[in-house]
């Protein structure tokens, strides 16, 4: 049983519990032949005979409760049975129906011939079959084999002791002998081959088990991990008079890479930020909590802000591989001032919206993407004034990308018509109306990247 095929601990636990279940099973039936032979005896006053075979069931039964106790006992305590005692279990139970033969021999209550044809040399094939439950082809074969030859064993002794007399095995010819021999052997070859397809769905079930175990296991750290991410995220608007705000992130997989934050900063101005790096799932969710992590240090760091994104960079480039990067952006907001500040490291589109003419200028960035190159400088930002009404849009790729069944995209042209038509609602609500809209467009397509949107409109009635 402890072969070197057995795949795992969980595998070895499935053979014992596999083995338990026959051994019970075979106890069973010698509770039944031990029960018949008592019978038998009473009928016809064999009582010679009722003691030996009551002796070798005894014997049987004791072996194969002694092995059930050794199988519980390894269950509970995980530990291993030798394979010389697998050996010796096979050896015992493939000459039990042999010593029942030699006893039928020695009784003469049967002739010679009627022995070797008797139902106990069924009993040969009823421990084959139950063997398929070891899930070992191995021990299978070697169960019809021992088998085989024990009734062999029976038919030479009988040959040797009876042939000269008149109880002779001449009633059958003695091919008839050999031919049961064989079909002794071909049952084991024959349950070999049905225990080893068992032992393949076995396994089978087995990895099954391990890998949904496994996804669980995944499903539920990814689970912690994403309110991890998503409790990082603000929870409430910043609660500027002049400045209606609002965010929101849904990613497209457990965990995602974009993220919004805000920040209060010690001169009373806020930091607003939106950042997408590159792909989704748990690997971007890493890269976007240490560029947050970075950026809300540098926010509170002494220094230029037009450097800012010189510092945030060279920190990510040192960090990241070649294939990873964050577009980043940060708008710097005064509240008791009309002025924002813009800074963007690749990342567009940063819509400008003017109440007054209904415009929209698309904001370029000041620079690549951050991680990409080490030591790359980015220009300065560029400084908004928002009049009354006036809106800057911040959003992921994930929301112009949206494709809708036909395969075309929601677009910049969609993105900027649910601005103008949100012109006089609250930020939070133009967020609503573009999720919306998005969504029916895409008429039940699956979101593939993660969409993150930030609102920063200046409120009408401060003029």
């Amino acid at each position: 049983m402890s072969e070197n095929s057995l795949e795992s601990q969980a595998f070895y636990r499935a053979t014992l519990n596999s083995e338990w279940y026959r051994i019970a099973g075979l106890l069973a039936v010698l509770g039944v032949m031990l029960a018949y032979t008592l019978v038998r005896a009473l009928a016809f006053g064999e009582f010679r005979l009722l003691l030996a075979q009551t002796l070798v069931l005894a014997i049987a039964i004791a072996h194969e409760a002694i092995m059930l106790r050794a199988i519980r006992r390894a269950l509970k305590h995980d530990r291993d049975i030798p394979p010389v005692a697998w050996m010796l279990n096979v050896l015992v139970e493939t000459q039990l129906p042999t010593v029942a033969l030699f006893l039928l021999l020695a009784s003469q209550w049967l002739t010679p011939a009627q022995v070797l044809v008797a139902p106990a040399v069924m009993v040969y094939f009823l421990f084959i079959i139950l063997s398929t439950l070891r899930l070992s082809p191995s021990l299978t074969v070697l169960t019809g084999l021992l088998s085989a030859l024990g009734y062999l064993m029976v038919v030479f002794y009988a040959a040797a002791k009876f042939d000269s007399s008149v109880e002779r095995l001449a009633a059958f010819p003695r091919a008839v002998y050999f031919v049961y021999a064989a079909a002794i052997l071909a049952g084991g070859i024959l349950a070999a081959v049905v225990s080893g397809q068992v032992r393949g769905h076995v396994t089978v079930a087995l990895r099954e088990a391990e890998l949904q175990n496994e996804l669980e296991r995944v499903n539920h750290d990814l689970g912690i991990a994403r309110s991890i991410q998503q409790g990082l995220l603000p929870a409430k608007s910043p609660g500027m008079d002049q400045f209606d705000v609002a965010g929101w992130n849904q990613p497209a997989d457990q965990t995602g890479g974009d993220y919004f934050d805000w920040q209060a900063l010690p001169d009373g101005r806020f930091a607003i930020s939106l950042a997408d790096a590159t792909g989704h799932g748990i690997g971007p969710a890493l890269v976007s909590t240490s560029c947050r992590a970075y950026a809300r240090a540098s926010f509170l760091a002494n220094g230029d802000q037009n450097g800012l994104l010189d510092r945030l960079n060279r920190l990510l480039a040192e960090d990241l591989s070649a294939n990873r990067f964050v577009t980043f952006a940060v708008v710097f907001v005064d509240p008791s001032s009309s002025n924002v500040k813009v800074l963007s490291a690749g990342h567009g589109p940063i819509l400008w919206y003017s109440y007054a003419t209904e415009k929209i200028v698309n904001l370029e960035a000041h620079g690549i993407p951050l991680g990409m190159i080490a030591g790359v400088k980015y220009s300065h930002g560029t400084d908004v004034s928002l009049a009354p009404g006036d809106m800057l849009v911040l959003v992921t790729d994930g929301f112009y990308e949206w494709e809708n069944p036909e395969g075309e995209q929601f677009g910049m042209s969609r993105l900027e018509s649910v601005i103008r038509e949100s012109r006089d609602s609250p930020s939070e609500e133009v967020i609503q109306r573009l999720r919306s809209d998005v969504m029916s467009f895409s008429r039940g397509t699956s979101q593939q990247d993660d969409l993150t949107a930030v609102i920063i409109r200046r409120k009408a009635h401060h003029v």
